[in-house]
């Protein structure tokens, strides 16, 4: 299920460019996921330096303290006061203390009506759905509102830890994700073998009994896979192209940072799903010295797709050269129940791992009939950075 992961020898390890690009929430899933397992000895993290949004042409930091709102040149006076008393509001909401409620209720009251209540504009309601709760389209505006709410509470907190963003990406790439994985395997006893080609799924009886690789068969009771290797158990979701584009340069208007996210949010380009840029440099040894590599990335809603990523590759200029890739989302047609084939989702095109959690932990519930409950693990967690974990 890992990302793929393009190595050039140019100068030893000068280049390692990720196909599928993905920042890790500092308080996200992931990150949680990694502490648990203790797969962070294996990693060392760089904080991504900035988020920015576009609106009207131009890009902006996305505010995210109250601080930054009322500074921020996204709004008017007025509607930053709006807003820093949302921002708050947010902060305080305890889905299980109804004194914090403020007349909404979590699972009834709308994001559409929460906006309404504190009197924001399409501009904040652009940037605060897509850039801090991080959705791809506009359907969340009409679901209750906790989940959002949340969401929110998660950006917030994770830019708390480390200051300059909320995301963390590692050194070397997410390849190195992986790696760690297989090495924590390694210690539990677990075999690997990497760059096996896989020839058949063996069934019997309906239910999976091993997989067929280069006339051995390796036996297992459960498998789990991605949608590649069972075509006839998925179907077709949707299409995501990804542009990958060395620069020479940062993004102009970043304040020259070594690594940034950009969301576009599908309205202000007429869209239903925002255009994401996830840029990365020399400094996380991924590229070569004085090198940027920028990844542009969105849902196919076009013919074109090439034409509908245009706004991206505008803030990209001068680009030295860009590999243009277009891949099909699929997701499994059943819940491996009855064969224990477990299929994940396509990556999707969101630049962070909350999406792909979500979907590694539905496989967990799937293969072991009960949820992964990270609150209730009784191992002692241990954050990224030594600290404990709260």
């Amino acid at each position: 299920m890992h990302p793929v992961r393009y190595h050039v020898c140019e100068r030893g390890r000068d280049w390692n460019v990720d196909l599928i690009p993905k920042f890790l929430m500092a308080n996200g899933q992931l990150v949680k996921m990694l502490l648990y397992t203790e797969v962070t000895r294996y990693l060392d993290f760089k904080v991504v330096e900035g988020s920015f949004v576009y609106k009207g042409g131009k890009i902006y930091k996305v505010p995210s303290t109250e601080t930054e709102a009322l500074a921020s040149n996204l709004m008017g006076m007025f509607e930053k006061r709006r807003f820093r008393k949302f921002l708050v509001f947010v902060a305080n909401f305890d889905e299980n203390d109804p004194k914090t409620f403020e007349g909404v209720d979590p699972q009834s009251t709308s994001m559409r009506e929460v906006y309404r209540k504190f009197d924001l504009g399409q501009d904040v309601i652009d940037f605060t759905g897509h850039a801090l709760a991080l959705y791809r389209t506009d359907d969340y505006l009409d679901q209750p509102c906790l989940e959002t709410i949340n969401r929110i509470k998660l950006y917030s907190e994770s830019l708390a830890r480390y200051g300059k963003s909320p995301y963390l990406y590692p050194l070397y790439g997410l390849g190195e994700l992986p790696q760690g994985f297989a090495r924590l395997s390694a210690i539990y006893g677990g075999t690997y073998m990497l760059n096996k080609p896989v020839d058949d799924i063996i069934m019997e009886n309906g239910k999976v009994v091993g997989v067929k690789s280069e006339g051995e068969v390796a036996r297992c009771k459960q498998l789990i896979c991605d949608p590649s290797y069972i075509p006839d158990r998925v179907r077709k979701a949707g299409q995501v192209i990804r542009i990958i584009c060395i620069l020479s340069h940062p993004i102009k208007n970043t304040n020259d940072a070594n690594s940034c996210q950009i969301i576009i949010p599908q309205n202000q380009v007429n869209r239903k799903s925002d255009i994401y840029v996830c840029m990365i440099s020399y400094a996380h040894n991924v590229a070569a010295q004085g090198k940027y590599i920028a990844i542009a990335s969105t849902t196919v809603e076009t013919a074109d797709p090439e034409k509908e990523v245009e706004p991206a590759l505008e803030l990209l200029e001068p680009i030295d050269q860009k590999f243009v890739a277009i891949s099909d989302l699929y997701e499994p047609i059943d819940d491996g129940s009855e064969s224990q084939v477990f299929c994940s989702c396509s990556y999707d095109a969101t630049t962070h791992f909350e999406t792909t959690c979500n979907d590694i932990k539905d496989i967990y519930k799937r293969m072991a009939g009960s949820a992964f409950d990270f609150e209730n693990m009784k191992r002692k967690q241990n954050d990224v950075f030594g600290e404990a974990d709260q």
